[in-house]
């Protein structure tokens, strides 16, 4: 047996709207899924991409074809690392910046690479880097 990559990663934010614009918009993402005040889906790559509300989440309980589905939610800041190629960085950086996004730092890694490192209207710790940082294909 072994793990074979990640299927989904979440983060939280209250304000659903501005989290769906600016993944949609700024990031790009497919928005596949939504339930207004509760979450919204996101298509990334060969995983999906989810934005919960933890006011609801956190405390709402679900059920799906009777099965129940443990609670989600946590405060503060997460973060999450979306792999782009290296040489797309430099259109990032400038896509960011035309979309009045502060990138908060750069960071070269001993290994290869550079990450970006900004937030989402949430707070969420967002990073873009490619696979070279982990020492990956």
């Amino acid at each position: 047996m072994k793990i074979s990559g990640v299927l989904e990663t979440c983060l939280c934010a209250a304000d659903l709207d501005a989290a769906e614009v600016f993944y949609r918009e700024i990031l790009g993402l497919e928005m596949f899924a939504k339930q207004p005040g509760r979450h919204v889906f996101f298509r990334c790559g060969n995983a999906v991409f989810l934005i919960f509300n933890p006011e609801i989440t956190a405390s709402e309980v679900t059920t799906i074809n009777g099965d129940l589905v443990p609670l989600h939610g946590t405060t503060g800041a997460g973060h999450v690392c979306f792999r782009v190629g290296e040489e797309e960085i430099p259109r990032w950086r400038e896509r960011l910046k035309k979309a009045g996004v502060e990138i908060e730092s750069e960071v070269n890694w001993p290994n290869g690479g550079t990450s970006i490192y900004f937030r989402d209207p949430a707070g969420n710790c967002l990073e873009l880097a490619p696979g070279r940082i982990w020492g990956l294909p």
